[in-house]
């Protein structure tokens, strides 16, 4: 692989290489599984794989947030060293390769600014499209990848595709989990032992939805789910919704369910200090 810094040598590479479809992995790094499953759909099907680490100080609304968001760089690159190959490139930039000037633009994603995480992180998928948008521009991928665990922001990245007319096919990778259903995140090495211990609750409660809702509605649902895992200590339930994948649109009953749509259950959790998200599909009986 090869690890560049600079717009200039990305783009020079990946003119001399002239190997297309370019698959495009953006993470921030402190890379896990997850992140392994997105580079490795994307060395299954395109020639050659940017993995971009940059963690991108717009998205972030609470600046102790951002200093304290893991950074382990020398280990990222071991671990893509072991899977990318000789016409991959690993793009390291600073922030003054992403951001020459301050970004000023704003972005209109409709209901999607308004709900879940929009509603509590004010100014994030905003930060996101101006870090994504800026990365399509410089790498020009034709296929992108990005984890459904952070299954709104998928729906923003798609969004923004329409919206730029931007020709790159965006593909979601299911949610890699740990051992005991806990979805995998950067975020889970900042837990405390003792709430990590306890922290399978999350999936094993939003696993029951499934079976509940065959017989209970949606407001039921909610409120076992919020009382499940508010009752282990350290865990407090910020949000949970059923919504369609398109727009987010929190359901209030099955009767708005319609069989042509994709429905998920997406919860955000306080575990200690740490936020976590989760999300599973509904199956509509």
């Amino acid at each position: 692989m090869k690890i560049l810094s600079t717009v200039a040598e990305l783009q020079k590479q990946l003119k001399d290489m002239h190997l297309s479809p370019i698959g495009f992995v953006p993470t921030m790094g402190a890379l896990h599984k997850g992140h392994l499953s997105l580079v490795e759909n994307a060395l299954n099907s395109c020639p050659v794989v940017v993995v971009s680490i940059f963690v991108n100080p717009t998205q972030f609304n609470d600046k102790n947030d951002l200093n304290n968001y893991p950074r382990t760089p020398e280990k990222d690159m071991d671990i893509l060293g072991k899977v990318l190959r000789d016409t991959d490139i690993v793009f390291s930039p600073g922030i003054k390769e992403i951001y020459p000037e301050e970004d000023k633009r704003i972005f209109n994603f409709g209901n999607l600014d308004n709900v879940m995480e929009a509603s509590r992180r004010p100014g994030h998928f905003n930060g996101v499209a101006q870090v994504v948008s800026r990365l399509f521009e410089i790498i020009k991928p034709d296929v992108a990848f990005f984890g459904q665990k952070d299954l709104q922001q998928l729906a923003v990245i798609r969004n923004l595709v329409k919206q730029t007319g931007s020709k790159v096919e965006i593909v979601g990778n299911p949610i890699i989990r740990e051992d005991d259903g806990l979805a995998m995140s950067s975020r889970n090495q900042l837990l405390d032992a003792d709430i990590r211990s306890h922290a399978a609750v999350i999936f094993k409660t939003i696993s029951e939805v499934n079976v509940m809702i065959k017989k209970h509605d949606i407001a039921e649902i909610k409120i076992f789910v919020e009382n499940n895992i508010n009752s282990v200590s350290g865990f407090n339930v910020e949000y949970f919704e059923i919504a369609d994948d398109i727009e987010l649109i929190p359901i209030k009953s099955k009767a708005d369910m319609k069989k042509e749509n994709r429905y998920f259950g997406c919860i955000a959790v306080k575990a200690g200090n740490i936020r976590l998200i989760d999300n599973i599909e509904i199956e509509l009986v």
